[in-house]
């Protein structure tokens, strides 16, 4: 058998198996793409994630809380003799009376666990215009730098190097000798405090302007 002969035999062999195995690829490929998903007990599927929740805003919280009322023709009435304060920690609302009517409404923010607040009849035991707690406040460096916040002299101790300043209780209204008390604070909506009661600055001026040592205060439901 000549050269050519030879070449020829070879190349019709070769891309006879070529063609073959294309050919076998190509049926495979088909059957994969046209096979059907399983389905019955041996399918399982995978689960669907669970769409994330929003949080709502700090501001869509604060909302919630009804804005301070302020009825001029009660507080003009009002003397140190014939004001009184209630607190309800149900509806997060403080009241200053004067007699039997209301003059100034307010939103609050109470203890943030159950008892913190105590409920009872009090009377106002101190006033103190720039008062500061002796137990929760921050850690500070001489040059008054916040080197630790939110700490309480309680259960923190001061690194080395700082000392302790209280956080600011401005129109401070005493009710326990335990420190719970009545003062300018933060409202996120809800009973947040270590205790006391705290107020917008605006109706706490007024609380504390109209009221004084000797003011019947209560706390109830």
């Amino acid at each position: 058998m000549g050269k050519a002969n030879r070449f020829l035999t070879e190349w019709f062999f070769r891309s006879g198996l070529i063609g073959v195995l294309a050919g076998m690829i190509c049926v495979g490929s088909a059957r994969a793409q046209t096979a059907k998903p399983v389905t019955g007990p041996a399918a399982v599927a995978a689960p669907s994630p669970e769409p994330a929740r929003k949080q709502k805003s700090a501001s869509a919280v604060i909302s919630k809380q009804d804005k301070p009322k302020v009825i001029p023709r009660v507080l003009d009435k009002a003397m140190p003799e014939n004001v009184r304060i209630y607190v309800s920690l149900g509806k997060q609302r403080a009241y200053l009376y004067v007699g039997d009517e209301i003059a100034v409404d307010t939103p609050i923010s109470s203890g943030k666990r159950a008892g913190m607040t105590p409920k009872g009849d009090y009377t106002v035991l101190e006033k103190h215009l720039d008062h500061r707690s002796n137990i929760y406040g921050n850690f500070v460096d001489r040059k008054g730098r916040v080197v630790r916040s939110g700490v309480s002299t309680k259960i923190d101790s001061a690194p080395s190097g700082t000392v302790f300043t209280g956080a600011p209780m401005k129109y401070f209204m005493r009710l326990t000798w335990t420190g719970i008390g009545l003062h300018v604070g933060v409202l996120p909506g809800y009973p947040a405090s270590h205790g006391c009661i705290r107020m917008p600055e605006e109706t706490a001026k007024l609380f504390f302007e109209n009221v004084k040592v000797g003011t019947p205060a209560a706390v109830g439901d």
